[in-house]
């Protein structure tokens, strides 16, 4: 069992971060991020070519973490690969020490930088749901036996920003029935948001993680508006946000991810937090410093 699982079933309050690989073979600068943020988090979650941007593979990075002695989440999207290749590359996972897989669809490839590649997407995310479900039990996606089981704790991704939200709140209820045993949040702003989702959720026993970014520049905040699928950002805080000085913008970014997570502390909303930073690691370590002053 992964120290992750552990650790949520023991009802401890879990913090993990996201990091991207590098776009290239150095590695360098990512193993300094990582040997400096396994001291204040519990697990290092590695993102599966986001915006369809081309980059190290999450396996590869989940396997350097993991000889750093810091406990990965490896992430897998539908697009790359059909369910033959995520079979054999989660059979694989397995067989270097990972244990902990988020999944999910995928964003399509017309939004990157190779525009010109073929999408595969030959299952979406509830079926890939019950294709580590089915490795867990000895079995491939068929049905047919495998020579052992794997010990994957598999997480789907929830967005509790969605309006209406009853499609996304079935699309929860079927990702549980095909196995999720946890959670993850896209960008959470509005804590009323949040919580209608967990006043649902407490129906079912799982765990959730709620993301969190922190918003450095205003050009940044654009950017996830307009260019980051399924994140919807209220208008008020982009004003909010354009009303500043833009030296002024990484101190907001800061204040409000703090904010959102004492709330989620105060009100014992969830299970753990989920930072998005962009890989900076000062700006983790600053949050977290802040945190432990105002808790």
């Amino acid at each position: 069992m992964s120290n992750l699982k552990k650790k949520l079933m023991n009802g401890d309050f879990v913090i993990t971060v996201e990091v991207t690989p590098p776009r290239g073979p150095n590695i360098t600068e990512m193993v300094n991020k990582l040997e400096e943020l396994k001291k204040v988090v519990d697990a290092v979650n590695f993102t599966d070519n986001p915006s369809a941007k081309m980059r190290l593979c999450s396996m590869a990075a989940c396997k350097i973490s993991l000889d750093l002695d810091f406990e990965p989440v490896l992430q897998m999207t539908c697009r790359d690969r059909n369910r033959i290749g995520i079979q054999s590359d989660l059979l694989g996972a397995h067989a270097l020490g990972i244990r902990n897989i988020l999944v999910m669809t995928g964003d399509h490839p017309a939004l990157g930088d190779h525009k010109e590649a073929k999408p595969v997407y030959d299952i979406d995310s509830s079926i890939l749901v019950k294709l580590v479900n089915n490795l867990n039990n000895g079995l491939d996606i068929n049905g047919n036996k495998l020579n052992g089981k794997t010990e994957f704790f598999c997480g789907a991704v929830v967005n509790p920003n969605a309006e209406p939200i009853l499609p996304q709140l079935k699309r929860f209820e079927q990702k549980l029935k095909m196995g999720a045993e946890f959670f993850q949040t896209q960008m959470i702003f509005e804590i009323e948001k949040l919580e209608r989702f967990i006043d649902y959720s407490k129906k079912f026993n799982t765990k959730v993680i709620a993301g969190i970014v922190m918003i450095r520049t205003k050009k940044m905040l654009h950017y996830i508006a307009s260019k980051v699928p399924g994140v919807l950002i209220p208008k008020w805080l982009i004003d909010e946000v354009e009303k500043l000085k833009d030296e002024d913008v990484e101190k907001f970014g800061i204040d409000f991810a703090c904010s959102i997570i004492l709330s989620i502390i105060e009100k014992r909303l969830c299970d753990g937090i989920h930072i998005m930073a962009f890989s900076k690691v000062q700006e983790v370590k600053n949050l977290l410093n802040l945190i432990k002053i105002k808790t």
